[in-house]
């Protein structure tokens, strides 16, 4: 497949000619250098940063393993998370054909779920400080969708002020060393009267956040590759317990445990209150053990909670539209104050 060319209204953002391939140019302060097709930044990230960029690149490079199933359950659950945000109509309230900025866009499995009905009306930016973005490139490319892609970090984009209209960063902001940081510097870019759509994890029961630190240690001493073998053993627990599809009725409250009572699912048990050992009727082990992978092999993957987002989005000038709380995390449609 011949390599796309990144469309004319990327270098009319940055403000720069955008250099040939091996070429290098500066925007808004950020050395940038065009390889494969991708203006990429040479600065460099933290070393906690480092390894999350090195994780989720791997990550993504499996495109069996997401390509599948998970695309359906991507789909049903961002529309459940957000509602159906390509037929909003404040979408292009700011422009006809506005900027989507997808923020860590990885593969860009999220962003096209959610937003491919519109994306021949708006122009899609996907940004990740992984070489991802090589394969989000080649997804758009495969389905014939115009787009421009960065690779950079997010703390650091080399994009004016209040430029893009809209931001779109599904699960990302926590994987930066900062959550809070990360959300502040992306919010620069956001036009007065713009939204930013995000989700962030969510702190969880005692035994689970310590069950997680725990593993995601032991994981930073491995390669990738071992890695993903070590963490297969739980998602074949967890496939087990899944399978077994029976509730067990929790009598009271163990409030020392943040445990609620009720009856639960064997495997939603552990999932929430244990260990993350993720479970999806339809999908294969490999699918499944990527979306254990993705919660466990970063360095960076912070918690936090509802208070602590609802002070960010205050604090940022971010009104909050939509949110959705849930256990696994906070889901926010927020627009920046302004006219617009």
């Amino acid at each position: 497949m011949a390599e796309s060319a990144a469309p004319a209204w990327l270098a009319e953002l940055l403000g720069v000619a955008l250099p040939h391939e091996g070429g290098s140019a500066v925007a808004h302060g950020r050395p940038l250098t065009m390889s494969a097709g991708i203006l990429r930044a040479t600065e460099v990230v933290s070393a906690a940063q480092g390894q999350t960029s090195d994780a989720f690149g791997f990550k993504w490079g499996k495109r069996d393993t997401y390509e599948g199933e998970t695309i359906n359950h991507a789909r049903r659950w961002l529309v459940e998370k957000y509602g159906d945000v390509a037929r909003m109509p404040w979408l292009f309230d700011t422009s006809p054909n506005p900027v989507l900025l997808d923020a860590g866009c990885g593969a860009a499995v999220s962003g096209l779920v959610l937003f491919e009905p519109v994306l021949d009306r708006v122009r899609y930016l996907g940004v990740d400080v992984s070489p991802a973005v090589d394969v989000a490139k080649v997804r758009f490319a495969e389905r014939g969708i115009s787009a421009a892609f960065l690779q950079a970090d997010l703390n650091r984009l080399p994009l004016p002020e209040n430029s893009v209209d809209l931001i779109f960063s599904e699960g990302v902001l926590h994987h930066t060393d900062d959550t809070r940081a990360a959300l502040a510097a992306v919010v620069r870019h956001l036009k007065p009267g713009g939204r930013i759509i995000f989700y962030v994890y969510r702190r969880k029961g005692p035994i689970r956040e310590f069950s997680d630190d725990y593993i995601r240690d032991k994981l930073q001493r491995m390669t990738m590759e071992e890695a993903w073998d070590a963490v297969m053993p739980l998602t074949r627990l967890g496939k087990v317990l899944g399978d077994l599809d029976i509730e067990v009725d929790v009598p009271e409250a163990i409030d020392l445990l943040e445990i609620p009572a009720g009856r639960i699912n064997l495997q939603r048990l552990f999932y929430w209150h244990v260990f993350k050992a993720f479970y999806q009727p339809g999908m294969t082990l490999d699918e499944m053990n990527n979306f254990n992978f993705d919660w466990y092999a970063p360095k960076n993957a912070h918690r936090q909670t509802p208070e602590q987002v609802r002070a960010w989005c205050r604090d940022l000038s971010l009104a909050i539209e939509h949110e959705r709380i849930e256990e696994a995390g906070i889901s926010i449609i927020a627009r920046k104050a302004g006219p617009g």
